[in-house]
């Protein structure tokens, strides 16, 4: 039986006078659980639990909504709210609805929780996501709540207010900077270090002598996307220094994420430049490069890597063209806030960071072949 305490306070925007939850709850069977699942990089989390920060990251003081703290202690059902940016992006949106879903159960296991996932239905649209939340944030709906946001800046003054509410909030899948407790994501320059190493590996194992690279993306102009370039660049030229890069962080080759303009910009780019030997896709678009490589005739000759699982990229993995596919761990990401959230109200304890970016490579693809099967229920 888990023994709670939660403190007082005037109302949902007013917060307690307490900096949050105290209890004794057992987190001892969450790991094992979501290990069971496939989500070891929650897990591992889980089992890095410590005490919330005294200090937010501006400085103020976290304090736990009294009408929160009143629902926790009598052991009242709570309102968990997952945002993500679209439930309508291939690939992308069935994976982080995956993962939302299959940790909600560890989540309740430890708290009385109700989850609600919103998404705007078509494109990122940043006014509508706010939007969304909003809408359940000022109507007292939300008890915790976790952000997927599209950039690094445009939620954060959501975030603060959440947590000036006296609302625990966590964010995923993109670096972040406003108050949340965690914000479980990739490091975006360590990411194309990775990426640079796996390449370098591959060159060495195969006897490639790659000299001529660029980078890409369907939006190159993030921020994440201009850490994995700059990463990626960083780490190849320390090992090749006359290495040659036609784009670079700096005039990244924009791609978009529409297959066919992501395949034509790929053929453009190999008819444009008979020396290129390598490109780097810092998204979901490698598998197109696969494709254009190959029309163009340069199979064997020019490679690629990207980011994300998929069967088009795993394909290209098998056969040869496509050296890596990181995968970031979107289900994994999608999964967390849910676990997170409940560990706090639990517990007042806060689980930190603990995402791997994750090299997909020949010598492993068939088993995230496998695991992207179940992700897609095939």
């Amino acid at each position: 039986m888990m023994v709670l305490t939660a403190c007082g306070g005037n109302s949902a925007s007013s917060p307690s006078t307490s900096t949050g939850p105290t209890a004794t709850a057992d987190l001892s069977a969450a790991p094992a659980k979501l290990k069971e699942l496939g989500y070891d990089q929650i897990a591992d989390s889980v089992g890095q639990a410590t005490a919330a920060p005294a200090k937010l990251k501006d400085g103020s003081e976290f304090k736990l909504a009294d009408r929160i703290a009143a629902k926790v202690r009598e052991g009242k059902e709570l309102n968990y709210v997952f945002s993500y940016q679209s439930s309508g992006i291939a690939l992308f949106s069935d994976q982080y609805k995956t993962g939302y879903e299959a940790t909600l159960p560890v989540a309740q296991s430890l708290v009385r929780m109700n989850g609600k996932a919103i998404a705007p239905p078509k494109d990122i649209d940043i006014p509508q996501q706010i939007s969304q939340i909003e809408a359940l944030l000022n109507t007292g709906q939300i008890d915790c709540l976790t952000i997927e946001p599209p950039d690094s800046n445009a939620f954060t003054d959501i975030t603060n207010k959440a947590m000036a509410r006296g609302i625990p909030v966590f964010t995923a899948g993109v670096t972040s900077n406003g108050n949340e407790f965690t914000n479980f994501t990739q490091v975006p320059v360590e990411e194309g270090r990775t990426a640079a190493k796996t390449v370098l590996e591959w060159m060495k194992s195969t006897g490639q002598q790659l000299k001529v690279f660029t980078v890409s993306g369907g939006d190159p102009s993030a921020f994440w996307a201009q850490g994995r370039m700059q990463g990626f660049e960083e780490g190849i030229k320390a090992e090749i220094p006359d290495a040659t890069f036609i784009n670079t962080a700096k005039n990244p080759l924009n791609v978009a994420f529409d297959p066919a303009k992501t395949y034509d910009a790929y053929k453009a780019l190999l008819t444009g430049n008979p020396e290129l030997q390598f490109i780097l896709n810092v998204d979901i678009g490698a598998e197109h490069a696969v494709r254009a490589i190959a029309d163009s005739g340069r199979k064997g000759k020019v490679f690629t890597a990207g980011w994300n699982v998929s069967e088009g990229q795993l394909d290209g993995i098998d056969e040869g063209t496509q050296v890596a596919a990181f995968d970031q761990g979107w289900t994994q990401q999608a999964g967390f806030g849910a676990v997170a959230c409940a560990v706090y109200l639990a517990t007042g304890k806060v689980i930190p960071n603990a995402q791997k970016l994750i090299p997909v490579t020949k010598a492993n693809s068939a088993a995230a072949r496998e695991d992207l099967n179940k992700i897609l229920d095939k």
